[in-house]
C-alpha cells in the first residue's frame, strides 16, 4: 500500500544496558522517561518504524562500574528475552586512576558471555578517542588498550562493534555537555547514526553540524578550566573518596520492554 512503512530489520525486542552514556545523560528531554533522551532512545525510535510489536527497554544507570552493571543489569536484561542488546560498560572504570584495562576487559568478556546465552545480536562500543580533550588526553593509551581488548571479545562472540574511537564527529568539544564527561544532544544524535549504520538500518537522521567554536585567549581558556574543575571535577573526586556514585539513588528509566513512543 502506498505510504506504508515496512520494517527494515529482523529485531523486535531491544534492551540497552550500561551507564550514563546509554541512559542518555547530557541530552535532557523532560517528556521522555527518566528525563533524558540519548542515543539509545533515538535508535529505538528508528527501529520501531514500521513495526507494531517492537519493544524497547533501557536498564542503564549513570555512574555504574562494570561489576555493578554485571550484578544489577544482566539478569534483568536476559529476563526480557531480547533479540538485540547494546552494552557500553567499563568507561567509568577506565577513567579511574590505577585501574587495569586488561582486568576490566576480563569482566566485560564475562558480561558478553552471559548476554550471548540466548543468541541475541549484541552491539558493543569502543571508547572515544580522547586525544582532543585536555581533560582526558592523558588516558588515551589506556582507552586504546581497552578498545583492542573489546575488539578481540567482539570477534570471539560475533558481536557488532559500534566504533566510537573512529567516530571523528564527536572528537569535538561542541558535541559534549558542559561537564566534559557526557555527550550533548548533538553527540548523542551522531552516536545514534553510527549505531544504526553498524546495524545496517536505514533511517532519516541527518548529520548535525554544530556552530563554530568561539575563539578564546589562553587566559579565558584557563578561567573556563578552573570553573569546570569547581563545578564538576571536585564533586566527582569527592564522590570517589566517599565511595559514592551519581547513580546510587537512580533506577532504570525503562525497566520493562514496551513500545517506543515519541514525546508529544
Amino acid at each position: 500500500m502506498e505510504g506504508m512503512v515496512t520494517q527494515q530489520h529482523p529485531w523486535s525486542r531491544y534492551v540497552a544496558v550500561g551507564d550514563s552514556f546509554t541512559e542518555g545523560i547530557g541530552d535532557p528531554e523532560s517528556t521522555v522517561p527518566g528525563g533524558h533522551r540519548g542515543w539509545a532512545d533515538r535508535v529505538a525510535e528508528a527501529l520501531s518504524q514500521g513495526s507494531e510489536d517492537f519493544a524497547y527497554a533501557n536498564l542503564a544507570v549513570r555512574g555504574k562500574l562494570i561489576q555493578q552493571i554485571i550484578d544489577e543489569q544482566l539478569e534483568p536484561a536476559l529476563s526480557l528475552r531480547p533479540d538485540l542488546i547494546t552494552i557500553s560498560a567499563g568507561g567509568n572504570d577506565v577513567i579511574r586512576p590505577r585501574t587495569d584495562p586488561d582486568e576490566i576487559s576480563a569482566r566485560f568478556e564475562y558480561a558478553i558471555e552471559r548476554l550471548s546465552r540466548d543468541h541475541a545480536t549484541i552491539v558493543l562500543f569502543t571508547g572515544v578517542d580522547v586525544g582532543f580533550s585536555p581533560v582526558f588526553r592523558g588516558i588515551r593509551g589506556k582507552v586504546a588498550i581497552y578498545n583492542e581488548n573489546l575488539r578481540t571479545i567482539a570477534k570471539k562472540y560475533d558481536c557488532i562493534v559500534a566504533d566510537q574511537w573512529a567516530l571523528t564527529e564527536i572528537q569535538d568539544q561542541r558535541m559534549w555537555s558542559p561537564d566534559r564527561l557526557h555527550l550533548n544532544s548533538l553527540g548523542h544524535h551522531e552516536v545514534a547514526r553510527m549505531v544504526l549504520a553498524a546495524l545496517n538500518v536505514e533511517n532519516d537522521f541527518e548529520p548535525m553540524k554544530p556552530e563554530p567554536l568561539p575563539t578564546s585567549t589562553w587566559r579565558q581558556a584557563r578561567v573556563e578550566d578552573l570553573s569546570w574543575a569547581r563545578e564538576y571535577l571536585v564533586p566527582w573526586v569527592l564522590r570517589r573518596v566517599r565511595h559514592q556514585s551519581s547513580g546510587d539513588l537512580i533506577s532504570a528509566k525503562r525497566p520493562d520492554a514496551g513500545p517506543y513512543s515519541l514525546p508529544d
